[in-house]
């Protein structure tokens, strides 16, 4: 059975980088998921950008909301703004994967036990093929090394397959 892949990138936004503790290693997980993101584009993969919003830091249009300036959507790529950590729950993700008849999601972003997880598990229920790029993905905890280490078990557990972003090819 061929896969058909999309990319999606989850939340690098500009107010997580700009929390107490900083992104664990933010320059490396931007560059990777720009290796990625640059990988899909030349294979017409579709790339899709997630947003998360917020009463809080994260409010709809300013400039804490908006992409970390290294992260830079194109003209054809896809944009979801999301409410929850799933980025499948109350949004249009789910239906512009069937629309693009995609089933295998393969995930990167912010943050490793919020958004990602929980969009990599929601990909899951829904059916599709999730693949972690375990080195595109980091969170802003003093312990950042132990959560990304008890997730990638967990997912891996569940049933995500973590690739490192050398191993993908879309």
């Amino acid at each position: 059975m061929t896969h058909k892949p999309a990319f999606l990138v989850i939340d690098v936004q500009q107010g997580l980088f700009e929390r107490s503790a900083p992104i664990y290693q933010a320059d490396d997980v931007l560059k990777k998921i720009n290796l990625l993101a640059a990988a899909a584009h030349e294979k017409k993969i579709p790339v899709i950008y997630i947003q998360h919003e917020n009463d809080t830091f994260l409010k709809k249009g300013t400039r804490e909301w908006q992409f970390h300036d290294q992260i830079r959507p194109q003209e054809d790529d896809f944009l979801i703004a999301k409410l929850f950590r799933n980025a499948f729950e109350q949004t249009k993700l789910h239906q512009l994967l069937q629309d693009q008849q995609i089933d295998t999601i393969i995930a990167s972003g912010l943050v490793t036990h919020g958004c990602v997880q929980a969009t990599c598990l929601g990909g899951l229920e829904l059916g599709y093929k999730v693949i972690l790029a375990k080195d595109a993905h980091s969170n802003s905890s003093q312990t950042a090394v132990q959560i990304i280490e008890k997730w990638h078990t967990k997912l891996a557990d569940a049933g995500v397959e973590l690739l490192e972003t050398s191993e993908i090819n879309f």
